[in-house]
């Protein structure tokens, strides 16, 4: 078996994060110490294949967030990020178009900046479907649980003649809205008069005469306040720069390694973009020069669904079906957390108004409900107690060699002292016999 290493994460910042699945569920994870992981802290919803989470859209503010969720059954709920406490619902159960497996909804907007008074509960709703039937909706949402919501007014058209719509994104000031797909030119509408402005034109045969057909899988804006740039990723693994006051062709196209462009991400600086495949691959490229900055390190075993950037922090979050959910740092494109969620995680998003509560540092040392004791594990327990470890054989054969040897050298010892004794004995002896001999003659 080959050695396996496990990377070491240094951690990441303070932050909040929801996550959305393939069984419906919404999975709130935080970070509540500076370079602390991701824990999952709430779970909302129950499992159900029929409710996975197709598109969501989120109106981060301090006051009255508000999160929207389109599921596969057709079903759009309204929610609060913070608690998870439902506000609205809309059924699309008696309409037999949104019925259709082959119809499911793939586009979600939930407009904040038009809803400008404190008091108005009042929102519109973008919603189309890979039919591209696109509808603007609006629904009242109700100030406590009791009341029920109601949709007011709606407006429906259709942004292609043809295929399948793949990708939809509504720009920062959320006056335009772009879409794309299989077989579906990426075009931008005017949301105001329902009026198409701009139409793609396809690339050009390449120099074999080959045709690429039309196959866009991720749609994104380069900036929040301009909407004639934006990105997009194709099956055939190109990411394509447009201009639409320029030319209804690409200015420029990307080749990213051999498989198709998953999940696309514009940074808050408008010059660089995230891009990930269906292969687990994520890179930064410079979109002014297109030149890739560099991948980010450590490999994703499954495909990428989603990539999200924070808008304060220097983080970028990913998400896929290999069940994990991780963060990276933008500068250096190092894993900074990662947690495995169990699930096919197919959205992110980030709550930006999330704030930790100072502690006091004289409360640090003391555990608190806020604060619980950290449990020691096992290998933590086996690290802090002193082990005592058993002598080997080696050991004690040496140790019985040296007691052996000393025992040697004192019989040795005291043999020779009593040799001594014995000759200096002997001597006098003689001594005393040659005296006696004398005196007698």
């Amino acid at each position: 078996m080959p050695r396996a290493t496990t990377l070491e994460c240094p951690g990441c910042p303070p932050l909040r994060a929801l996550t959305f699945d393939t069984l419906g569920l919404i999975k709130v994870l935080e970070s509540r110490e500076n370079q602390g992981g991701l824990k999952v802290v709430e779970r909302w919803g129950e499992p159900d294949a029929s409710k996975s989470v197709n598109a969501v859209s989120i109106i981060d503010r301090s006051s009255n967030p508000l999160l929207a969720v389109a599921r596969k059954n057709g079903q759009i709920e309204v929610l609060s990020p913070v608690t998870g406490v439902s506000q609205a619902t809309i059924s699309k159960a008696g309409d037999l178009d949104l019925q259709s497996e082959e119809n499911n909804l793939i586009g979600l907007h939930l407009f904040g900046k038009q809803n400008t008074e404190i008091d108005s509960r009042a929102y519109n709703l973008l919603t189309c479907t890979s039919k591209g039937n696109a509808s603007i909706r609006s629904i009242e949402v109700p100030d406590s649980e009791t009341e029920s919501s109601s949709t007011n007014s709606s407006k429906t058209w259709n942004v292609c003649n043809s295929g399948n719509v793949l990708c939809c994104k509504v720009d920062g000031n959320e006056k335009f809205a772009l879409f794309g797909g299989k077989g579906v030119e990426v075009n931008i509408w005017d949301l105001d008069n329902y009026t198409k402005i701009w139409n793609a034109k396809s690339p050009p045969k390449n120099s074999l005469g080959i045709f690429t057909p039309t196959w866009f899988t991720s749609v994104s804006y380069l900036s929040k306040d301009d909407h004639r740039k934006f990105v997009a990723g194709t099956n055939n693994h190109q990411v394509r720069l447009y201009d639409i006051s320029a030319q209804r062709r690409p200015v420029l196209s990307i080749d990213f390694r051999e498989t198709p462009i998953k999940a696309l991400a514009e940074d808050i600086d408008g010059n660089t973009i995230y891009l990930g495949n269906g292969f687990g691959d994520m890179a930064s490229v410079d979109i002014r020069t297109g030149k890739m900055l560099g991948c980010f390190t450590g490999k994703c075993s499954g495909s990428i669904k989603s990539i999200v950037r924070h808008p304060e922090l220097p983080v970028v979050a990913s998400c896929g079906l290999d069940g994990y959910l991780r963060l990276w740092d933008t500068k250096t494109r190092q894993l900074l957390s990662s947690v495995f969620l169990k699930q096919h995680i197919l959205h992110v998003v980030f709550d930006s108004n999330f704030i930790v509560e100072d502690i006091p540092k004289e409360a640090d040392s003391l555990p608190s409900k806020e604060q619980p004791v950290k449990e020691i594990t096992d290998d933590e327990e086996i690290g802090a107690t002193p082990l005592k470890r058993k002598k080997s054989s080696r050991n004690k054969e040496s140790v019985i060699a040296g007691s052996e040897k000393k025992k040697r050298a004192k019989d040795s010892e005291e043999h020779k002292k009593s040799k001594g004794s014995k000759s200096a004995s002997k001597k006098t002896n003689k001594r005393s016999k040659n005296e006696i001999q004398d005196d007698g003659l």
